[in-house]
């Protein structure tokens, strides 16, 4: 995570997501842009947050961990989404773990500024609110949907997840061999199904696989298999 110190940037998001008005003239003197970069950690399940994040730009993956170790896939988002916003209300450890898919941008904001300059400040709340709701609606929907959908639906919305940005075009991502094991286990499956699932998208000229890595090929015919990007919520601003 790196600070950008570039207050023109700042109000440029600010204005371009429509968030001046969230946040009152004494929050904005505590905002702060950060940058993280692709497959960074941005917060992970279970630590102590001490920042509230908005999403301003790239895309990020959220997923959740058992208490016996097993991963699951929650979904990919764009901006606009905020990242600790529950955790801020209930003080409580983060829920999830959240990852940068590309490079990420991101405005934060120290829980005790919220809680001086914002507790009792109403466009805040209502931001704040309409969010959560909005989260845990469709959390609780897609996370049963998305474990009943077959394994090559999962694996071609997830390859499409990670390998573009909606709002960079010029990202062009891919999926490294060395997280195979890791995808296996996000979208609920055995590695060796993984394979045979992979080994039917090379076949049918969907995907390309080297040692070192996996591209895709035809996104159209992948994103037929993916029915709709399953992992995406298609309600938010950006998406």
């Amino acid at each position: 995570m790196i600070e950008i110190k570039d207050r023109q940037l700042l109000n440029h998001y600010l204005h371009l997501h429509q968030l001046e008005s969230v946040f009152n003239e004494r929050l904005h003197t505590y905002l702060t842009l950060y940058s993280f970069e692709q497959e960074e950690l941005i917060c992970g399940q279970g630590n102590v947050p001490q920042h509230m994040y908005v999403l301003v730009k790239g895309k990020i993956k959220v997923y959740t961990s058992s208490s016996e170790g097993k991963t699951l896939l929650i979904s990919f988002k764009t901006p606009l989404e905020v990242i600790g916003d529950v955790e801020y209300i209930r003080g409580t450890e983060f829920l999830n773990t959240v990852e940068a898919v590309s490079p990420v941008i991101m405005i934060g904001i120290q829980h005790r500024w919220l809680d001086k300059h914002g507790g009792d400040y109403a466009p805040l709340l209502r931001f704040l609110l309409e969010n959560i709701t909005r989260k845990f609606y469709y959390k609780s929907n897609s996370m049963s949907l998305n474990v009943m959908q077959p394994v090559d639906v999962r694996l071609a919305s997830y390859l499409l997840s990670v390998s573009y940005d909606e709002s960079d075009a010029q990202f062009k991502g891919e999926l490294s061999t060395d997280h195979l094991r890791d995808v296996a286990n996000l979208i609920g499956t055995s590695y060796r199904h993984l394979n045979r699932v992979i080994r039917q998208f090379c076949e049918a000229g969907l995907i390309e696989r080297s040692k070192q890595r996996i591209v895709i090929k035809n996104k159209d015919a992948l994103s037929k298999r993916a029915n709709h990007h399953i992992y995406t919520l298609t309600d938010q601003k950006g998406e």
